[in-house]
């Protein structure tokens, strides 16, 4: 019971990314440059750097790539979080979160072909899949480190009860 409440929370969440994405996706080139460039104009402001056109565009670009990257590392994540909730190989739970996550990566930039103003990018793809594997590996981390902490719980209270 307890772990069909964890995985239908996960998958709201996950689906809720899901959902966020396709709608950044869906919005036409001005509305997703806008957005963007707002964020550019912020971060321009913050730094001591020259003002330029050219400089509000690179960091518009740079921003635009952190952004992709990061939700898809929240993807992974909850891909992964999702998937570990079945009696799987670890091998396998890897898999089947990184196949998800580059198959919906893929089809949000052949979405974005058609969106106008916008065009789909082999490069989009791959900054999402890895976004995708960091989220796993940072799953994956926070996995081992609840593991040592247990191991080191247990020997601390196998300790205490000798004593």
């Amino acid at each position: 019971m307890k772990i069909n409440i964890i995985r239908t929370i996960i998958m709201i969440l996950l689906l809720g990314t899901f959902y966020m994405i396709f709608g950044f996706s869906s919005q036409n080139g001005e509305e997703s440059g806008n957005l963007s460039g707002k964020i550019a104009k912020f971060v321009i402001e913050q730094l001591p750097i020259k003002k330029t056109e050219e400089t509000r565009k690179r960091i518009e670009g740079i921003i635009r790539k952190i952004a992709h990257f990061s939700i898809y590392a929240l993807v992974g994540f909850l891909l992964m979080s999702f998937v570990s909730t079945y009696d799987l190989k670890e091998n396998k739970r890897i898999g089947i979160s990184l196949l998800i996550g580059i198959l919906y990566a893929t089809t949000d930039e052949i979405h974005q072909k058609f969106v106008p103003g916008r065009s789909c990018q082999i490069t989009d793809v791959m900054i999402d899949s890895s976004g995708v594997l960091l989220g796993i590996l940072l799953l994956l981390t926070l996995f081992e480190i609840h593991k040592k902490i247990k191991i080191k719980i247990n020997r601390q209270n196998v300790a205490k009860s000798f004593n």
